[in-house]
């Protein structure tokens, strides 16, 4: 394990396109590999992120007839899903909002993706599989789904909880079960959080800051209870907190498997402050 901080480093993003996608997925999903380069082109200029899923195991690397696709928008915490028989047919989705698509139904469980993209990162792959078919055996009817890259395979296995958009790195197999059943009941899980990938950096580390005080507390924190502005954090009850970061730089870090260990500088939370 390495020694740089997880808080901070999750993928940022306010809006994503989540795509079934059968097979295997070339180094990046775009990059002409997976698609053509034309319709690579095209998908890059959808608003929002793109991710391709697949199901865990023989299921996804079998061609399919219809798609599902996932719309989530963080900010509102809303995870939409929906069928169609083509990727082109993203391109008539209405992706300002929620509500906007025909069809789309409302989905009520938490979306788990789990990176198991080994042309990116083959870490990924031999850490990302083993939890997808844990986290799939532990729920069979959820929906979590194997992922393209999520930013973050150094901290493999990396996964990203929806509609919330929070992102965790190097939890066990029984703590990324335990992890989904806290988000089933709505509660955050802090052991392996990243973030929320909402917030930049700073903000990122400023919320859990402020949820791990309150958890040390006693306190049960909701998922969306706490809103970020700069280091500002403000309760859903109207408590609010200062939190004071400071930059670290840690050595010995792998950014991906294989590579040599360089420093890298990460926001750290220093202290947190109830403002009267």
């Amino acid at each position: 394990m390495v020694g740089e901080p997880l808080p901070g480093t999750s993928k940022p993003g306010k809006m994503y396109i989540v795509f079934e996608k059968p097979g295997a997925w070339s180094h990046d999903i775009l990059d002409g590999g997976t698609f053509s380069p034309e319709l690579s082109e095209r998908l890059r200029a959808l608003p929002g992120g793109l991710y391709l899923i697949r199901k865990h195991g023989r299921e996804g690397h079998v061609k399919k007839d219809s798609h599902v696709v996932y719309l989530v928008f963080c900010e509102e915490a809303i995870t939409e899903r929906l069928e169609v028989g083509d990727v082109e047919d993203l391109f008539d989705l209405d992706l300002a909002g929620p509500g906007r698509n025909p069809g789309a139904v409302v989905v009520t469980e938490p979306l788990l993706l789990v990176c198991t993209h080994s042309k990116r990162d083959v870490c990924c792959a031999i850490k990302g599989r083993p939890m997808a078919q844990a986290l799939v055996e532990a729920y069979p009817d959820a929906p979590i789904w194997e992922c393209s890259h999520t930013k973050g395979h150094r901290f493999a296995p990396s996964l990203v909880l929806m509609p919330h958009s929070y992102s965790f790195g190097r939890l066990n197999h029984q703590a990324a079960v335990d992890m989904y059943a806290a988000s089933r009941r709505g509660e955050m899980f802090l052991a392996g959080a990243r973030g929320r990938g909402i917030y930049d950096a700073r903000g990122q580390v400023a919320e859990l800051a402020v949820a791990s005080a309150l958890a040390e507390a006693g306190e049960t924190v909701r998922m969306g209870a706490l809103r970020v502005d700069g280091t500002t954090v403000t309760h859903a009850d109207g408590r609010r907190f200062e939190v004071e970061l400071a930059k670290k730089t840690t050595g010995g870090v792998l950014s991906s498997c294989g590579d040599e260990p360089k420093q890298a500088a990460s926001w750290v939370a220093v202290g947190v402050r109830q403002q009267a």
